[in-house]
């Protein structure tokens, strides 16, 4: 297999997730890595030994280096990714592909004017779970999609938990004031956004609201960006989905498929081996009686929202329809993601060699900044915004065919 030689610029938190799962990837040969910040890059490197570079720019000037994995923080994704593509380097940016959908826009096509492939994470859409549910939505197993609920929320984690004493294994703390700064929409949305993206395809428009409801966090930043959103995305076929993301609610980032015969239910779409569920809808007549009765028995909030919860018995079969096509082989290592960060790379790097187009591509990241606008911003738009932008068909991984 041809390797292709890859390089980091950016080295903290984040960075470790890429480097724990390296060792799987033989396709992917990291050779060296920069950081404006010395003590991050020396404690990446020391972990695992490759070049240190001086400077961003003898990096580009290598002509080893065939990838650069844009590790940096969001706001300066789109600067750093135009300088990886003007020198010639095929780009993997770390969400989102830029902070607005302009600059996405200059980036793609950038990317086509040097002959050159540009990709952006999430990659999750890559996994056992997001191809499982996908496999019973294109076999139809629930009927016509007609609704989706889609959740990213993180739980209140500040200022309670003091998230930003979290250390990675480098000595990397968590970047709590740029997070809170970018937004939980901009980092976590992209997640949900790119599976339906696949399921469903461009999306038409987006209603949206967004707010912050708890603006002092524990920590001093420069502007608090919106620490909750929602909002209605409408698709081809009447589909609607709506995704809410949040640093407030408790902990739930389900994903219910509503069909016209039955539900596709996940339970997070951050456990890449997580079990698929299809549940299938009783005739009406004995639908409210069952009903009844099981909220008559639940017990605490967190069951009673859960759809799956009114549905464990008899009267409704649920059952584990759609297993793994195939079984998860490589999971992150040494975090408490079960996730593989490196399925992206991979993925570009395989469709650099066979010639075909990246299921993660520019095009792709630039219609979810567009989606990322109109969910954390919506008083830009008027709280309604046509997306124009579009994406060629993401082809499902030949496993689940």
């Amino acid at each position: 297999m041809d390797r292709m030689n890859v390089a980091i610029v950016g080295t903290g938190f984040v960075a470790e997730f890429y480097g724990n799962t390296l060792d799987q990837h033989p396709e992917l040969h990291l050779v060296g890595a920069y950081d404006r910040n010395p003590g991050n890059l020396s404690a990446f490197c020391r972990r695992w030994p490759v070049r240190a570079y001086a400077s961003l720019t003898e990096m580009l000037k290598d002509p080893s280096v065939d990838m650069v994995l844009n590790l940096t923080n969001p706001r300066s994704h789109f600067e750093v990714s135009a300088r990886c593509l003007e020198a010639g380097k095929h780009t993997y940016s770390e969400k989102p592909l830029a902070m607005d959908s302009g600059q996405a826009s200059e980036l793609v096509a950038l990317a086509r004017r040097r002959g050159v492939y540009l990709a952006s994470a999430p990659c999750s859409v890559l996994s056992e779970t997001a191809q499982t549910v996908w496999k019973a939505v294109v076999d139809n197993a629930v009927g016509r999609v007609r609704l989706v609920y889609a959740n990213f929320d993180e739980g209140m984690i500040a200022p309670n938990f003091t998230p930003w004493n979290m250390i990675n294994g480098c000595g990397v703390p968590w970047p709590a004031k740029d997070e809170f700064e970018v937004g939980c929409t901009y980092e976590h949305a992209g997640y949900v956004l790119t599976w339906l993206a696949a399921f469903f395809g461009p999306a038409k428009t987006v209603t949206s609201f967004s707010s912050c409801q708890i603006p002092d966090k524990g920590i001093p930043v420069d502007k608090m960006a919106p620490d909750f959103s929602v909002g209605c995305i409408e698709y081809d076929n009447g589909i609607v989905a709506r995704v809410t993301c949040g640093l407030v609610a408790p902990l739930d980032k389900s994903l219910t498929i509503i069909g016209e015969t039955g539900i596709i239910y996940t339970s997070t779409v951050r456990n890449e081996p997580n079990p698929v569920y299809v549940q299938h809808i009783p005739p009406y007549r004995r639908l409210t009686g069952i009903i009844e009765r099981r909220i008559n028995r639940v017990r605490g909030w967190a069951q009673s929202c859960l759809p799956i919860t009114l549905t464990t018995g008899d009267d409704w079969h649920i059952r584990r329809k759609y297993p793994f096509a195939r079984r998860p082989t490589r999971l992150v290592a040494g975090v408490d993601k079960p996730v593989d960060f490196n399925r992206g790379p991979a993925e570009l790097a395989e469709a650099v060699r066979q010639r075909r187009p990246c299921r993660l591509s520019g095009e792709l990241g630039l219609h979810i900044v567009e989606l990322l606008e109109a969910l954390q911003y919506p008083e830009r738009f008027g709280g309604r915004r046509r997306i124009d932008s579009t994406f060629h068909p993401i082809q499902p991984l030949s496993w689940i065919s």
